[in-house]
């Protein structure tokens, strides 16, 4: 028991979770208990038991489990929670209670189960059940079925989905377990219950006698409709209704009618798996359906028979199937084929539905025409496939090719498609039948019923009799105005015997219509439940009005609104049928009316009518009027009156006042009786000639009106104008057009002949008379407020002068909208009755688009046109495309014939030629404005495809399709584009760019569609998975787009749609959707007329004033954003909105008196505290892309406590005139309070960014006024923002500078240089720079101007992070696609350029060619030469040195020149100040620095300028001054990037360490880049030079100053090592560094490690082990000879000096030693010469006796082993490398080379005892292979290019040694030139060896210049060009650069032989001046080269173009002889002179 004890005192969910079966029992009988005590379903306890409920279910002890089921239910039942075990649970009964064998456990799984239904998780509890189906366990198979079963007896099919479950059924039929069989039967059954027959496709291949088992069962199952007896939480209203209905009894019916509308909704189709048929095509099918044989063509048909006879096919391109058969249909001249295709595209069309709908517009024309085939099996065929075909579009996209057909001569097709018509029709609906339809139709069919043959007759009753069905008599009667009483019997008769697909409703129609039989004029709308129909196509609004009309706008029950409002339609419109037959008035003789007239009027008044006296005809017309007043409508006889009134002198009459009486009586008249076209016909005329009459032209016009508003406007004006046109009277036309003009205003404009006007218009526009034309262009104004930008297109080719004064016209109309009409028919009738009129209002646009001469363009698309858009060839295919445009642009308006070329330009979509792409998108664009909307029917196969091009990864194609599709959509309207699976289908591709576009595409589109195709519906499952695409960008146009999809589908259809998601995914779908809902933009109402008549009793409740309304609709649309106005009370319906207004509308009028007091109240430190909770996190910060609700909330709480209260209700209020009311009253307090404006200013910016995300302009400015206040008296008490107040500011201004209009951006540009006060610039611009990357392009245009203006102003140090990031970023501009923006880049470039000068090319970088020259083009043109900083900058200065001092501490540290270089100049300098607008910029710092600088520097750096001039003075005395010459144009090129760097490199060795750290930090940027770093070329010692400046100035005066700040040093050291080691890394440039200075710079590293200062800092280690790297950096990658040159000559200084610290000598021997270990690699880049010349100086320095005097040995060792590894790595040729030594017989180095040799050859063995001469390798040779073959080998030394002085030697040995050796065979077969040269190299060696004159050029050669026989020219240039250290250089760069400059200077060759040798000149003075014979040798040979290659253009090799001149003689011994000679001849000339 002691354990009982223990568990029991657990809590609860710890008993449950026990390890002891009885614990668990305990707890779950207790938490049963409790989740049937807890009341609040969400309470927190639940959540406590989430994670248990599975344990519950899946308990391994039976009994225990019992109870957890029973505990389980009761949760899932009351928690709120529950939704989210679902998964785990329904998993768990399936696997662990389903296989239970007691009864009761499976029974509470059961329910478990249904009662997640209920809660809305009927998904995932089917996905669980259907996966439990695998199981290999029967019983829990059983169990799936059953529950499957009851949940869908319980809640119906539109809960349960069918479609997964009878996939599986089959299975399960062939299951071996009986059981499961069975329950499989009892659920088919229950299926069979919900959709009846749709069930039988898929199962039609199960097992015969199961299906003949099922068979029996079905015909059992009741025929009454299934009803849903279980109901889901949120159809909790719909449950009590049901109950409620059901206990009354009586409406049941009615009331459930929804659900029993939608269940037999479930279509077979649906169900049936689609089929892949394509590929499955016989591979020759395309070859065989051209064959000749129709036997081949027939199999060839038969094949694609059987595939379409699946009834579902997989969608895919079928163009080029349905083309061939299409083919077949057309052409082919056997029948029997002609019945097979045509099934074939039967079969297509019910396979494919909607899908086929883009193929159906090029079928239709070819099976119409066909159909005068008379064979019954090929009309039946055609007929069966052109119905299919019908049902796959729309009646609307096929009405063109069908009206084209009915032309037809042939009977048979006439016949064929008036039957096709009326079959057609039967699928229709009122609103899929609208006017514009019928009338087009009834037209052609009403010539049918007169056609001569019987049976074209009685198919055009049959279709009139069809439309009268389906559109009601209302809609079709007035097309039937002309049709005699017999056929109009006839179509009625037809009508009634009509059986329409929608029967049910048609009948309840019909019934209607019997029921009330008032001249038959109810509407045929739909009846019970009618509006299922409507919502599929719903164009016309009819249906909708009136329910809201009725029912204000809540549709429960569907039958009663449509009754109510067809009874108010009814009666009312009476007045038309009279009317219509009076028109029909025959013509009286005028004894006939003198006779009516005189039963009438007075006799007196009828005999003074013609009296001669004016007063007895005045008193005559005063009596009739009084007569007509009197009378009745019925008795007037208005024709009798007004032809008396016409009698003479009638018209003519003279006296004005008789006149007027007259026109009055003829208004009267009109008004009063019932008025006829032949009545008005009398009097028109004399109308029209008055019209222009001064006194009586007012009357006339009042009569005219009268007329139209009995006649009707259209036919009215016809005849008005026609009259006035036809005389010559200007006034009276120019009259009448004023008249029409404000007729059209009061009847509105429908029913309107616009192309009679328009040639009128036209005729009056020619006019001569001005007031004429003024009254056209009027007109034409009001034409255009109804008929819209079309209008236009009818007077392009008017004068330009007229088209400019019509545009100026419409330029007023627009954005006006036409006035509601106040006269004619409408004042009739009551409101509602009224829709098809309203219709047509709407539609009247599209109408004067009909009227236009369209040219058919079918026949210029040819074939031959059409392969030219599919060429391989991209040129071609170019000019295909634009032939194509220039076909359209020829004939602008086409009809929608134009053959193949939509599948062609289809193809052109997918070029891969980008520019193609974009000109098919243009055609497409033109295509859709000229073929208007009849390109409806190519929505589907072109429209579509130019979504998928949104795809495109380029902007601007994707920019360009977006304007097509908009194009498009313009003429088309959206259902086309909605309807299918289209649409779905784009968006399901998983492209973010084509998800995006098109997403926002239709949130741009959606909103303003007042209903739209179901098949929306598809689309929500893709714009989920956007929601959580990957790209946020996706994400947040799916976001947006959300609203608007609910507005159309509604909020539960959305929610159910999620049930397919993933748990996780659901619940932050949902969360979005409940965010969407708060958002929803309510339904565009009607068009506004429909407002300004509303029916019944809704109006006042709803729409308050007429201006509640316009509120109302401003701010749904606001509303219509997502996320933007949460905050807004009401955000759901207006109704809520207006009552919101009501209740805040009270108190606010208590509240008066309250205002009195301040607006802000001052909360001592409130600001400091609210920034304190931002910083650290406590509040939200300000940050969001668009507001969300906590972000509001949080600044209502904020502002709660220091704004007062009246006001932020004003502010927070969800009316935007409260907002601006709120504004104007913090205008009025800003001066008043300061102080507390100031204290709350945080929130008062945050609050106005919240408005610049409202949509209303009115909003916007006003905040905009406000801001421009606000920040000048900020600026006036010198307030500074604080980053706070910035950062949550600037950032929502700067998206403000992209507004279209430009009021605002102006504003806002002026706001931002107020901003500049307040606030550092330098702060300011990357806010801007970051607005720079906007999406907008008009943001970054303006963006990119500020900057411009904020560098303009600041100079370069506004530039943030580093003036060099700032301009890249700014120059990528100059490539951007927008206009605009690529000025606004060069703009502000040229600005920084005209401030900065040449120093911007530097800082931005490598741009690419075509914006280089767009800049420097730009930079021409703006032909300013850098000026100095403008004078903005000077006025605007002065005010800033205060706010600076002010602003310092929010500075950051080291920007304290923050606002400009030139105000830290003001400071420092003084008096230097005014020199800097004089100076050339370049200099400007050095002034600084020099001023700046410590003396120590300056002592020091004599020495080192100088050592920089030696370098640069030898080469300046380089031939003759005229080389100046070609300076400039070089100099030119490259100044302004030198200057720049010569500029930062001197600021490197500033006395200021921040300036230096700047400098540094510049370089290593270049550095870092490798496109860049060249620019440093040329630069490396001045930079070097700087550098170790800069070290000794730390190490002297830094180091020692006490006020320093020891962390700048090591800042200041760490950018130094930084930078160098940068440079050392790239080796091209550390090659540059010479020796002079590498040795100064190695003596300042080594320094810097050896301080012992800086082991003491803290970081002093870091510097300490940077240098170490940076040292081995330097000695590994600078150039070799150079560092070990630069060491020698350190070690030889350090140990010299006597103050030199010993460990100084150590480091400077390791680095040798490092030098020494890299020698094996390194060797052959070294120029030996020069080390060994360097040895042997030091070694004269310190000869062995004094070495050995040292301390320490190492000096000597290092010395040693550095010969010892060159001796080893080099042999005996080391010897050859002694050249620069001069009397090399004395130098101790020869000799201990010599000893060196020797002993190395004694070691091998082969000692020889000439070893001095070093001659071992040919010795080795000699004992290898015979003597032959050596002296071959070297000859062969000789005459190449490299080895030239190497072979020499090598034979001056051999022969020393062989002196018996014959060399004389080699030397015969070659040149004469080449024998000499050998024997002048074997005399020069000699001379060498023998030490007698030995010569020395100026500059040491590396080895490789030796060996290659270069030209002299060539050391004289390298020496020229600062080589002095002999670096190594390529020869053949210098060649070219010499010859080059030889030519410009005039320096012919043949001058050169006067002149003194180059050489001699550049030697130095302790030099003999003797030219050596080889430099002599090698100019001549270069001379020779020359001349050669001028006369004789040989084309020599590689090899000796470069420059061995010995090879060039060998290629052609024989050329140039006599230059040869020449040459032999110069040569003994200076042979002597040497002598």
């Amino acid at each position: 028991m002691g354990d009982d004890s223990e568990w029991m005192k657990l809590p609860i969910d710890q008993k449950c979770e026990h390890k002891l079966w009885k614990a668990r029992l305990n707890g779950y009988e207790e938490a049963l208990k409790l989740f049937q005590k807890i009341d609040d379903e969400k309470s927190p306890e639940w959540s406590k038991y989430l994670g248990l409920i599975k344990k519950f279910v899946t308990d391994s002890n039976a009994v225990a489990q019992l109870k957890g089921l029973e505990a389980a239910l009761a949760y899932v039942e009351n928690a709120h929670v529950a939704g989210k075990t679902t998964g785990e649970v329904a998993s768990g009964v399936v696997n662990k209670v389903f296989n239970q064998p007691k009864a009761r456990a499976k029974e509470l799984g059961e329910d478990i189960c249904l009662m997640y239904i209920e809660i809305e998780k009927g998904e995932a509890i089917q996905e669980e059940l259907l996966k439990g189906l695998d199981n290999k366990n029967p019983k829990i198979i059983v169990a799936c079925i059953e529950t499957l079963r009851k949940a869908l007896s319980e809640f119906g099919s539109k809960i349960i989905s069918l479609k997964p479950i009878i996939k599986v059924l089959p299975k399960l039929f062939e299951s071996r377990e009986k059981a499961v069989r069975d329950e499989a039967k009892l659920l088919a059954v229950e299926i069979y219950r919900w959709i009846r027959d749709a069930l039988r496709p898929p199962l039609q291949n199960i097992n015969s006698v199961q299906l003949k088992e099922l068979e029996e069962e079905w015909i059992k199952v009741s025929s009454a409709a299934p009803k849903q007896t279980r109901f889901l939480r949120s159809q909790q209203e719909l449950k009590a209704k049901f109950e409620q209905q059901q206990g009354l009894g009586g409406d049941a019916d009615g009331g459930d009618d929804d659900e029993e509308e939608a269940v037999p909704q479930v279509d077979a189709y649906e169900l049936l798996e689609a089929v892949e048929i394509l590929s499955k095509l016989p591979k020759d099918f395309y070859e065989k359906i051209e064959a000749k044989k129709w036997q081949e063509r027939k199999e060839a048909l038969e094949a694609v028979e059987l595939l379409v006879k699946n009834p579902k096919l997989e969608s895919g391109d079928y163009a080029d199937l349905v083309k061939a058969l299409k083919k077949v249909v057309g052409k082919d001249t056997n029948v029997m084929l002609v019945a097979l295709a045509a099934k074939c595209l039967a079969g297509l069309a019910t396979g494919l539905r909607k899908k086929f709908g883009q193929y159906a517009g090029h079928v239709v024309p070819t099976i119409l025409e066909k159909f005068k085939e008379k064979k019954p099996q090929v009309v039946q065929a055609l007929q069966e496939a052109i119905d299919a075909i019908f049902l796959t579009t729309t009646l609307q996209n096929i009405s063109e090719d069908i009206l084209a057909v009915m032309d037809n001569k042939n009977p048979t097709i006439k016949q064929q498609t008036s039957l096709f018509i009326a079959r057609s029709f039967r699928h229709c609906t009122p609103s899929t039948l609208p006017k514009s339809l019928l009338k087009p139709f009834c037209a052609a069919l009403l010539k049918h019923i007169n056609d001569s043959a019987p049976e074209v007759r009685d198919a055009g009753f049959e279709a009139l009799g069809t439309a009268l069905k389906v559109a009601g008599e209302k809609a079709v009667n007035p097309f039937l105005a002309d049709v005699d009483k017999l056929k109009l019997d006839r179509i009625k008769e037809c009508a009634e015997k009509v059986e329409l697909v929608y029967g049910k409703k048609a009948g309840g129609a019909a019934e209607k219509k019997e029921g009330k039989p008032i001249t038959g004029k109810t509407t045929a709308l739909p009846g019970p439940a009618g509006d299922k129909e409507t919502k599929d196509a719903a164009t016309k609004p009819g249906p909708l009005k009136k329910a809201s009309a009725a029912k204000a706008g809540v549709p429960p029950k569907k039958g009663k609104p449509a009754t109510a409002a067809g009874t108010g339609g009814a009666g009312p419109k009476g007045k038309k049928g009279p009317e219509t037959k009076e028109i029909f008035e025959s013509e009286l003789s005028i004894e006939v009316c003198e006779e009516k007239a005189a039963a009438v009027l007075p006799a007196s008044c009828i005999q003074q009518l013609d009296s001669g006296n004016w007063k007895e005809r005045l008193a005559c017309m005063e009596e009739k009027t009084k007569a007509v007043e009197l009378m009745e409508r019925s008795e007037m006889p208005c024709q009798a009156l007004v032809r008396m009134l016409a009698k003479k002198p009638g018209w003519k009459e003279t006296n004005f006042q008789v006149m007027q009486m007259k026109l009055h009586i003829v208004a009267l008249i009109a008004q009063k009786g019932n008025f006829s076209k032949t009545s008005a016909q009398v009097v028109l005329d004399g109308l029209v000639d008055k019209v222009g009459d001064v006194k009586c032209g007012t009357n006339a016009k009042e009569a005219m009106t009268a007329i139209a508003e009995a006649c009707q406007l259209p036919w009215t004006a016809e005849q008005v104008v026609a009259m006035a046109f036809s005389q010559k009277n200007p006034k009276n036309q120019s009259e009448t057009l004023n008249w029409l003009s404000n007729a059209i205003k009061e009847f509105g404009f429908s029913g309107l002949n616009v192309k009679a006007f328009i040639s009128n218009v036209k005729t009056a526009l020619a006019a001569t008379n001005p007031a004429v034309r003024t009254s056209a262009i009027t007109l034409l104004g009001v034409m255009y407020l109804y008929v819209g930008p079309s209008l236009r297109m009818f007077f392009e080719d008017e004068k330009p002068a007229l088209l400019s004064q019509i545009d100026a016209e419409f330029e007023k109309m627009q954005g006006q909208t036409a006035p509601a009409p106040t006269r004619g028919i409408s004042r009739h009738s009551v409101g509602g009755g009224d829709d098809g009129e309203e219709e047509e209002q709407e539609e009247v646009g599209n109408d004067v688009v009909d009227l236009l001469p369209r040219t058919d363009i079918g026949d210029k698309i040819t074939a031959e046109l059409v392969s030219k858009i599919g060429d391989k060839n991209w040129k071609i295919r170019k000019e295909g495309l634009d032939e194509v445009t220039s076909i359209i642009n020829e004939a602008k308006f086409i009809q929608p014939n134009i053959g193949e070329l939509p599948a062609a330009l289809k193809g052109r979509l997918n070029d891969s030629n980008k520019i193609l792409v974009q000109q098919t998108l243009s055609i497409l664009q033109q295509l859709a404005t000229a073929m208007g909307p009849n390109i409806k029917q190519y929505v589907k196969n072109l429209g579509i495809p130019v979504i998928t091009v949104l795809g495109d990864s380029k902007n601007n194609v994707r920019a360009a399709a977006l304007a097509t599709v908009n194009a498009w959509a313009e003429q088309t309207g959206m259902k086309e584009w909605l309807e299918g699976e289209d649409l779905s289908e784009e968006l399901k591709k998983e492209n973010p760019f084509l998800r995006q576009e098109l997403l926002g595409w239709l949130a741009e589109k959606l909103p303003a569609l007042r209903s739209v195709p179901s098949d929306l519906l598809l689309c929500v499952p893709h714009l989920y998975s956007c929601l959580e695409d990957r790209n946020g960008d996706v994400r947040k146009k799916a976001q947006d787009a959300l609203p608007f999809f609910m507005m159309h589908l509604g909020f539960e259809k959305m929610a159910k749609a999620t049930g397919k998601l993933k748990p996780t995914s659901k619940d932050q779908v949902l969360a979005m959707l409940e965010k969407a809902k708060a958002n929803m933009p309510a339904k565009p109402a009607p068009p506004a007329k429909a407002s300004s008549r509303v029916v019944g009793g809704a109006a006042p409740a709803k729409f308050q004033p007429a201006s509640a309304f316009a509120d109302d609709l401003g701010s749904n649309t606001m509303e219509s954003k997502p996320d933007l106005k949460k905050a807004k009370a009401g955000g759901l319906s207006s109704k809520t909105k207006v009552q919101g207004k009501k209740v805040l509308s009270k108190p606010s009028l208590k509240e008066d008196d309250d205002k009195s007091g301040p607006i802000f109240i001052i909360v001592p430190n409130g600001k400091e505290q609210r920034m304190r909770e931002e910083k650290a996190l406590k509040v939200l910060k300000w940050n969001f892309t668009t507001p969300r609700d906590e972000y509001i909330e949080q600044l209502k709480t904020q502002m709660s406590t220091c704004v007062a209260k009246w006001l932020q209700d004003e502010m927070f209020h969800a009316d935007f005139q409260h907002h601006n009311k709120a504004l104007s009253v913090m205008i009025e307090h800003l001066e008043s309070e300061k102080d507390g404006v100031i204290s709350c200013l945080d929130l008062i910016l945050k609050w106005v960014t919240l408005r610049f995300f409202d949509t209303n302009t009115s909003v916007l400015m006003k905040a905009l006024e406000y801001l421009k206040l606000l920040f000048n008296l900020l600026s006036q008490e010198e307030y500074h923002l604080t980053e706070n107040e910035a950062s949550s500011f600037i950032p929502y201004l700067i998206l403000k500078v992209g507004e279209p209009k430009d009021v605002i951006r102006k504003d806002v540009r002026a706001i931002l240089n107020r901003m500049c006060l307040i606030y550092p610039a330098s702060k300011m611009f990357p806010f801007i720079m970051e607005g720079t990357k906007s999406k907008n392009s008009k943001q970054r245009a303006e963006c990119l101007e500020e900057l411009g203006c904020l560098v303009e102003s600041y100079g370069m140090n506004v530039c943030q992070p580093t003036p060099g990031k700032a301009l890249k970023e700014m120059a990528t501009h100059i490539g951007d696609r927008d206009n605009a923006v690529r000025n606004a880049a060069l703009n502000t470039i040229v600005t920084v350029y005209n401030v900065h000068g040449d120093q911007v090319f530097k800082l931005i970088g490598n741009l690419s060619e075509k914006d280089m020259s767009m800049l420097e083009e730009r930079i021409k043109r703006s032909a300013k030469r850098p000026s100095s900083a403008p004078v903005r900058q000077a006025e605007e200065k002065p005010q800033r040195t205060q706010n600076m001092s002010a602003n310092a501490s929010m500075m950051r540290k080291g920007q304290a020149e923050d606002m400009s270089s030139k105000l830290n100049q003001n400071r420092n300098m003084g008096s230097h100040a005014e020199t800097t607008h004089t100076v050339p910029r370049e200099f400007q710092l050095d002034l600084d620095e020099i001023e700046n600088d410590n003396g120590t520097v300056r002592c020091e750096m004599p020495a080192l300028v100088q050592h920089k001039l030696d370098d640069i003075f030898e080469p300046v005395l380089i031939p003759e001054p005229k080389i100046r010459a070609v300076s400039p144009h070089f100099d030119d090129m490259h100044s302004n990037t030198a200057s720049t760097i010569n500029f930062v490199i001197s600021q490197v060795a500033s006395g200021d360490i921040n300036t230096s750290i700047q400098a540094l930090t510049q370089i290593d940027e270049v550095l870092k880049q490798e496109d860049k770093a060249e620019a440093m070329s040329g630069h490396i010692d001045q930079f070097l030079i700087a550098t170790f400046m800069q070290l000794r100035l730390i190490y002297n005066t830094h180091m020692a100053d006490e006020k320093l700040d020891k962390d700048e040093i090591v800042r200041l050291y760490s950018c130094i090592i930084g930078s160098m080691i940068t440079l050392f890394q790239i080796e091209s440039l550390a090659r540059e560094a010479s020796t002079g200075v590498l040795k100064d710079l190695m003596h300042g590293l080594i320094t810097l490690m050896l301080d012992s200062r800086v082991e003491d800092l803290e970081e002093g280690e870091q510097v300490i082990r940077s240098v170490n790297l940076l040292v081995v950096k330097v000695l590994e990658k600078s150039d070799q000879t150079n560092i070990l040159s630069a060491l020698l000559v350190l070690l030889q200084d350090s140990l010299l000096a006597t103050a030199s610290s010993p460990k100084f000598s150590e480091l400077v021997m390791k680095c040798l030693w490092r030098m020494v270990r890299l020698l094996p690699e390194t060797i052959n880049s070294i120029n030996l010469d020069r080390i060994l010349l360097d040895i042997h100086i030091f070694m004269k320095v310190f000869p062995k006796e004094k070495l050995k005097q040292c301390k320490s040995e190492f000096p000597i060792r290092t010395l040693k082993t550095l010969l010892h590894t060159l001796c080893k790595l080099k042999g005996p040729k080391i010897l050859d490398h002694l050249t620069m030594i001069d009397n090399k017989n004395e130098s101790e180095l020869e000799a201990h080379l010599c000893r060196l040799m020797k002993h190395a050859m004694e070691q091998t063995g082969k000692a020889d005892k000439d070893t001095e001469k070093g001659a071992s390798r040919i010795e080795e040779k000699a004992s290898k292979a015979k003597v032959n073959d050596i002296l071959a080998e070297i000859f062969k030394k000789i005459g190449s290019k490299e080895n030239t002085k190497e072979g020499l030697a090598e034979l001056y040995e051999y022969k020393k040694k062989y002196s018996d050796a014959d060399i004389e065979p080699f030397l015969k077969n070659s040149s004469q030139f080449f024998q000499s040269y050998v024997e002048r190299g074997l005399r020069l060696i000699e001379t060498e060896r023998e030490g007698k004159g030995r010569i020395t050029t100026s500059t040491g050669i590396s080895p490789q210049m030796e060996g290659t026989c270069v030209p002299a020219s060539t050391h004289t240039v390298s020496s020229s060009i600062g080589n002095t250290n002999g670096e190594e250089v390529g020869p053949s760069v210098y060649l070219e650069r010499l010859k080059i400059l030889r030519q410009r200077c005039g320096l012919d060759n043949a001058k050169q032989e006067d002149r003194p040798p180059l050489t001699s000149l550049l030697s130095k003075p302790t030099l003999p001046t003797v030219a050596s014979s080889t430099d002599m040798l090698h100019s001549k040979l270069s001379q020779l080269r020359e001349s050669r290659e001028q006369y004789q253009h040989l084309d020599l090799d590689s090899n000796q173009t470069h420059s061995s001149g010995i090879g060039t003689t060998l290629a052609s011994p024989s050329s140039a002889a006599a230059n040869i000679d020449d040459l032999k001849k110069r040569l003994e000339r200076i042979k002597s002179s040497r002598k």
